[in-house]
């Protein structure tokens, strides 16, 4: 089934291009047509531009091109279908318009010229435009089932303030053990704790119970000193996520800085690799850090997401999105699982959510906040739902 893909834009950060072809495999395989030969051509809008000048007498660049080999609709399997070009100027122009991932653009677009590869033409009238639409979404329907059918979003739900309760009184309750147990039984699919070196909330006792009672994931966020490391080791949580610590701060309040520190946490990920411990760094959005995370050996990063969600005004919150966004791709690309958190709420999880690189959402004070008000079950649900729907 063969796809030949080629770009000649050089727009940064680069396209989820792979994606792109295994999407356009799986849109071959749904029409019939697994062994027929796709051709996709990435370019730039001013070789758009000059493609619709010449073919089709319009000076302007168009964000998709289709050039059919065959006629009809009645086209036979191991046919050369054509080629299909698309602009990546417009695509993510006109993603950041719709306030979608770039990929999610690519993706229509990619169906929209393969609908018209297999004979279909909005232009002719409106009933075939009608018919052509209900032909990409069926496939965008179809396509979106296939593509996260082993990628379903996961949340993963931060207990940590629950502790922070309890050590305000200096008493037994509440209880981050039975909180954690609630949360997996309304869904979750993971739960999170961060053991300071202060120990201002958690404590090794409440670790050691979430080692013998969560059933789903337990992800012990840790700063990367010696006798935090230690525990770890012993412990052998199912992974753990390497922050920055600092003892003035409230809460983390930004990512590692990898590239300052490679040695030191590239010895830490050995160690706990050497102990069948996944690591994970919870990092900015930043491609250095991305790319010295991937050099290292880590096998996760957490995105932070803390400048999106208290970003003010919509101009400002889309281009936090939008490094977000880059920064899930870039590190997708770089063969890394992609996670992200901080800051997430019921009112900005969604758009987060909604990017396919991106694998789980680790979640705390919303959750908690919320749950004071309508109970921790409900609280979580509410979340996952959001998250599922995105």
């Amino acid at each position: 089934m063969p796809v030949i893909l080629r770009s000649e834009s050089n727009c940064q950060p680069p396209l989820p291009l792979e994606r792109l072809r295994q999407s356009a495999e799986h849109l071959l395989r749904l029409c019939g047509h697994q062994h027929s030969e796709l051709s996709l051509l990435i370019v730039a809008d001013p070789a758009m531009r000059e493609m619709n000048r010449h073919y089709r007498g319009k000076d302007k660049a168009t964000n998709v091109l289709s050039f059919p080999m065959a006629e009809g609709r009645d086209i036979p399997n191991g046919t050369l279908l054509g080629d299909i070009v698309i602009s990546a100027d417009t695509a993510i122009r006109e993603a950041r318009e719709l306030k979608i991932p770039v990929a999610k653009r690519l993706r229509w677009l990619l169906i929209h010229g393969l609908v018209h590869l297999l004979g279909y033409d909005h232009e002719l009238s409106a009933a075939e435009a009608r018919l052509m639409e209900a032909r990409e979404m069926e496939l965008q329907h179809h396509l979106t089932i296939i593509e996260r059918k082993n990628t379903m979003i996961q949340l993963a739900i931060n207990v940590d303030h629950v502790a922070t309760l309890r050590q305000a009184r200096g008493i037994n309750e509440p209880d981050p053990i039975l909180a954690a147990g609630i949360c997996e039984l309304a869904g979750a699919s993971g739960i999170v704790v961060h053991l300071r070196e202060d120990r201002r909330h958690i404590q090794d006792r409440d670790v050691r119970l979430l080692r013998e009672t969560v059933k789903t994931k337990l992800n012990l966020e840790m700063g990367a000193a010696p006798e935090i490391i230690a525990i770890a080791l012993s412990l052998k949580p199912d992974m753990v996520t390497l922050v920055p610590e600092k003892r003035q701060e409230l809460t983390t309040e930004g990512g590692l800085n990898v590239c300052g520190q490679k040695k030191k946490l590239e010895e830490v990920i050995k160690e706990m690799r050497g102990a069948g411990i996944p690591v994970s760094l919870f990092i900015d959005p930043e491609p250095k850090q991305i790319k010295a995370a991937a050099a290292i050996g880590a096998t996760f990063v957490e995105i932070h997401t803390g400048r999106y969600c208290d970003a003010i005004g919509e101009t400002a919150q889309d281009a936090e999105f939008d490094l977000v966004a880059q920064a899930a791709e870039l590190a997708y690309g770089q063969g890394l699982k992609v996670n992200a958190g901080h800051g997430l709420s019921y009112h900005n999880v969604s758009r987060v959510a909604a990017l396919e690189t991106i694998g789980e959402l680790s979640i705390g004070h919303a959750i908690m906040a919320r749950a004071i008000i309508v109970g921790l079950e409900r609280a979580v649900r509410e979340m996952l739902a959001l998250v599922r729907g995105a």
